[in-house]
């Protein structure tokens, strides 16, 4: 045991360090990182969305720190929009191969975990996802304890010989704070959950339309949960027997996820609860995994989807947003579970109002996360439709009929517009 300021001398310029990511960001050892600032020359700094401060990417420490985004959270966005920070496109459920095989070697782990119980494990709480693999080839693994810290079961637990350095803390963990859903947001997911089969296995990310479907899921049966993450909307359905797991192939009885991002509420929830197996994304987000079970329910959102079915999800234009994340890992795996369906969905517009989010075409530069080969079930308020097996005719006029009414006419005539020229 010693001081969050000593157990960071061991970085060194150049090197690249892995931060523990989400709720389980170990904001003590980052903060005594950033001290060390005038000491330190490009540390390549890498993880997933953090939940707490980025303040390591502000323009005074672009010598000393460079982020390399995994995906972009909302601490680090302004960073790499104005290029001081690096995005790397990877599907979520790939990244831990990246540090398995060399591509990405890592230099430090910095780590929140739990105090070790009785027989030396500590348990990675509310973050197990890449975290776990980072932990075990990091060369240099530095744990900060926290008693505040959730104990989660699955794949969840370091024995203290694993880890080089640890540092006592006792802090809140960071919490995501809910979106309040907007009346697009009820309509879709009205949609949704008009769709959504009883003994559907469902997988969602994070925002209103997951949060608000939920909501109105109440009244399904044996529902079960296979997710690359999930927040406070499954702790009613699971106290009400909504979701039981009990049709799930793999995993049966469990809900399974890398990860969670929510209030304490859910940090309390999940803590020693054994109907929680965490487990790393690249078991989590193989499609082939998610394949088997039956009636996988898909929701992932989108930013805009042309008239052919692409689906951008990760940029506006040429301006990194977010991230490709687990989107496609998903869409494929609920495309190859019996009786799966993989959704899409999208407000349709954006800027009050003012901006269609069914476009003619994508903003120059937009990243295709899916690809129209891959889509099939795109909702909006106004609907959903189903692209797959349709050709670039059928396609459009389904995609305008789930427009906004103030611009399917605009979007029906660069469609007709389109055709001509293809003649």
């Amino acid at each position: 045991m010693v001081s969050a300021a000593d157990a960071v001398k061991v970085i060194e310029s150049g090197q690249r360090v892995f931060v523990h990511q989400g709720c389980a960001q170990p904001a003590p050892l980052l903060e005594a990182m950033i001290e060390r600032a005038c000491e330190l020359r490009s540390v390549e700094v890498v993880h997933m969305a953090l939940m707490g401060s980025g303040r390591y990417t502000l323009p005074e420490y672009c010598g000393s720190f460079r982020h390399n985004a995994l995906f972009i959270g909302a601490s680090v966005r302004e960073a790499v929009q104005e290029r001081r920070a690096d995005y790397i496109p990877i599907f979520l459920g790939e990244i831990e191969g990246l540090f398995l095989d060399g591509t990405m070697p890592l230099d430090v782990a910095l780590l929140q975990t739990t105090l070790p119980d009785r027989h030396g494990y500590v348990s990675l709480g509310p973050s197990v996802d890449i975290a776990l693999t980072a932990s075990k080839v990091a060369k240099h693994v530095i744990a900060v304890t926290n008693p505040q810290m959730p104990r989660t079961h699955g794949d969840s637990f370091l024995h203290v010989s694993e880890i080089d350095v640890m540092v006592e803390g006792d802090f809140p963990l960071a919490e995501l704070e809910p979106r309040v859903p907007m009346p697009e947001h009820r309509g879709i997911a009205q949609h949704l959950a008009r769709m959504i089969p009883d003994g559907a296995t469902i997988q969602m990310g994070i925002g209103a339309i997951p949060d608000t479907l939920l909501e109105l899921l109440g009244n399904h049966k044996h529902l079960g949960v296979h997710s690359e993450m999930f927040s406070d909307g499954i702790i009613p359905l699971l106290e009400k027997g909504v979701i039981d797991n009990s049709l799930k192939k793999i995993n049966p009885n469990k809900v399974v996820a890398g990860f969670v991002l929510g209030s304490k509420k859910l940090l309390d929830f999940i803590d020693d609860n054994p109907i929680f197996e965490f487990r790393q994304t690249r078991y989590t987000n193989d499609p082939f995994q998610i394949a088997r079970n039956p009636r996988v329910c898909a929701v992932n959102a989108a930013i805009e989807v042309d008239l052919t079915g692409q689906v951008c999800s990760d940029s506006m234009g040429e301006l990194p947003f977010s991230g490709i994340g687990g989107q496609l890992d998903f869409i494929r795996g609920a495309a190859r579970s019996e009786g799966g369906m993989p959704f899409i969905c999208l407000p349709s517009t954006a800027k009050r109002g003012t901006v269609s989010r069914i476009v003619n075409q994508l903003k120059p530069g937009a990243g295709v996360v899916t690809s129209r080969g891959d889509v099939h079930w795109v909702v909006t308020e106004f609907g959903a439709v189903n692209l797959h097996g349709k050709n670039l005719r059928e396609r459009a006029q389904l995609l305008i009929s789930i427009a906004h009414p103030d611009f399917r006419e605009g979007l029906e005539r660069a469609s007709f517009a389109l055709r001509r020229d293809d003649r």
